[in-house]
């Protein structure tokens, strides 16, 4: 039989302190694998060692990732809902873009919101 006692309407199990800590770890442990899951479950993109040359060199991220992808400027202004002289602007780095076309030019180029950030 298990020990409970009863606090302000609310039911407690007790429980040894080792198991209770045991407890604890397998709950840690549950929410790491958890973590896992969700981070092995996203398809992975491998890239090439010169993209990541140029976002290293400090290139203009949205430019790098347009051109990785094939797109001309009107296509991806087309694709985020911006305008072209905006999106070059934004690859010249005479305008910084709102947080909505950010995510709209992140979505259009299927990359992480992360992958655009400065």
């Amino acid at each position: 039989m298990t020990d409970t006692i009863e606090r302000g309407g609310r039911r407690f199990v007790l429980v040894p302190e080792k198991t209770y800590a045991r407890m604890v770890e397998d709950l840690d442990m549950l929410a790491d694998i958890k973590a896992y899951d969700r981070v092995k479950g996203k398809p992975q993109e491998f890239v090439p060692a010169a993209l990541v040359d140029r976002l290293i060199a400090g290139e203009n991220r949205l430019k790098v990732w347009r051109e990785h992808r094939g797109l001309t400027q009107a296509a991806l202004a087309k694709k985020a809902g911006i305008s072209e002289p905006y999106l070059s602007q934004l690859e010249h780095g005479s305008r910084a873009p709102s947080l909505a076309v950010l995510k709209a030019l992140a979505e259009a180029l299927a990359l992480d919101l992360d992958d655009l950030a400065p």
